[in-house]
């Protein structure tokens, strides 16, 4: 029985990190290489870099 509570305790935390994941990319608040820091990187399209 403590093996189908923990499974599915360990389920939902993995729905609610998925879930979290999917809504941050729709946001554009996916996670870069760079930390968020794209004016290094490059890794972000779409934003302007302040480096030429």
């Amino acid at each position: 029985m403590a093996t189908w509570i923990v499974g599915g305790i360990v389920a939902l935390v993995v729905a609610a990190v998925v879930w979290k994941m999917i809504r941050d990319k729709r946001v554009g608040r996916g996670a870069c290489s760079c930390g968020g820091d794209c004016s290094c990187c490059h890794g972000c399209a779409g934003e302007p870099s302040d480096k030429n």
